[in-house]
């Protein structure tokens, strides 16, 4: 069944790019400015037809995106139907229609999966707490990331994704309740010989070894010498087998709009760590700081996700199930409606922005310059794009 649900998920991501197409499409259509192509997916072209209303609806071979091409899209176009005749208010309901599309996609989304039970994916997700019918709960424990090749924790057998269980002197073992704990045991009990107590996955039975951790003074050795090595070699994560599922009733339509709202908090506060991250890269570069340049990599990295990523995540997905499924639907619909509406060139917001900042100095852009803005733009997402595929590629294959 969980094929079914990915296959699903997929041709609702698909979906997605055809809502937001066709918030353009229409919004042009009842503007007045004509519509020459639809298309879904970028070139090379498979499949077109030229239909009753005088527009070409294209299927392309690249399936991450599409169009709506309108004519005289250019700001000093003056033709009759033309983009660049239309008034502002008209172009920017035209660039801000497939944003609309989007928002409503996700709201609808949520309200149906509040009534019949959203899954609980966001830490302190929002609800309304005296309207919550609990249908399942997840078990959270902590579980091992990366564990640092001869390190105290290989050594003992620890392996990615291992439960980690226990943590202490012996006779003093401390449950790991949180990710949170372990980092600051290994640095108080650091150069000690301890005992950790840990599962192996897909295993029902604990194995309890004996570790010396790694002195202070071993870690700042390294840690000058540009190697990021722990007192016990092992970063640790909150597993979690199952999911938490909430019902609401009367609240639904609230629980959908707090759900969006604290969404696009972390979408923005996510954003930020990726722009740092990629600071500190170019920082790291800048002064040969080799230790820098890579954590600054990590937390770039850890922040974004492409097609790749995406298809991991719908295949992980359709595991739990079909309500699942729609919620990770739902939030890309709402993260497509973000990226747009920003002032990137090349996206909706761009060329809104781009559009408002002309009209407002009464200067229309040359069409020439015009093309070089969103051209650079678009070379920049799709050399970006490339980018993130290889960091997928090495988090999800490799």
């Amino acid at each position: 069944m969980s094929i079914v649900w990915f296959v699903l998920g997929v041709l609702l991501f698909f979906g997605l790019v055809v809502i937001h197409e066709f918030g353009h499409f229409i919004m042009a259509r009842r503007g007045g400015v004509e519509v020459e192509e639809f298309s879904i997916g970028f070139p090379p072209r498979l499949f077109t037809k030229k239909t009753k209303g005088g527009w070409m609806f294209t299927i392309s071979l690249l399936p991450l995106g599409g169009y709506v091409k309108l004519k005289g899209e250019h700001d000093v176009d003056t033709a009759p139907g033309s983009l660049g005749a239309a008034n502002v208010w008209t172009k920017s309901k035209i660039m801000a229609a497939g944003v609309v599309m989007n928002l409503v996609a996700a709201y609808v989304l949520l309200v149906v999966l509040a009534w019949v039970g959203m899954p609980q994916v966001v830490n302190d997700q929002f609800t309304v707490k005296n309207d919550a019918t609990y249908l399942s709960r997840a078990e959270t424990y902590v579980a091992a990331g990366s564990v640092e090749a001869a390190s105290p924790a290989a050594k003992a057998g620890v392996k990615q994704d291992y439960k980690l269980l226990a943590f202490g002197p012996a006779g003093h073992l401390v449950s790991l309740a949180s990710e949170n704990m372990l980092p600051k045991l290994t640095q108080q009990y650091a150069g000690q010989t301890v005992v950790l107590r840990y599962q192996p996955a897909n295993q029902n039975s604990s194995i309890t070894k004996e570790v010396t951790l790694r002195s202070t003074a071993d870690v700042a050795e390294a840690k000058q010498a540009g190697k990021d090595e722990g007192y016990l070699g092992v970063s640790v994560y909150q597993g979690q087998k199952g999911v938490t599922v909430i019902r609401s009733t009367w609240s639904a339509p609230v629980v959908a709009a707090g759900v969006i709202k604290q969404v696009t908090e972390l979408t923005f506060v996510g954003l930020g760590k990726a722009l740092q991250g990629l600071g500190g890269i170019i920082s790291g570069f800048a002064t040969h700081n080799t230790a820098a340049r890579l954590a600054a990599q990590d937390e770039a990295s850890s922040q974004v996700a492409g097609p790749v990523g995406i298809f991991f995540v719908f295949k992980y997905g359709s595991e739990l199930g079909l309500t699942f499924i729609l919620f990770i639907v739902a939030i890309l619909s709402l993260t497509l409606a973000i990226m747009n509406i920003l002032p990137i060139p090349a996206l909706d917001g761009g060329r809104l922005w781009l559009m408002l900042i002309s009209r407002a100095i009464r200067r229309p852009l040359k069409p020439e310059l015009e093309e070089a803005i969103h051209g650079a733009g678009f070379a920049f997402l799709m050399c970006l794009l490339i980018l993130i595929t290889i960091v997928d590629v090495r988090r999800f294959i490799y």
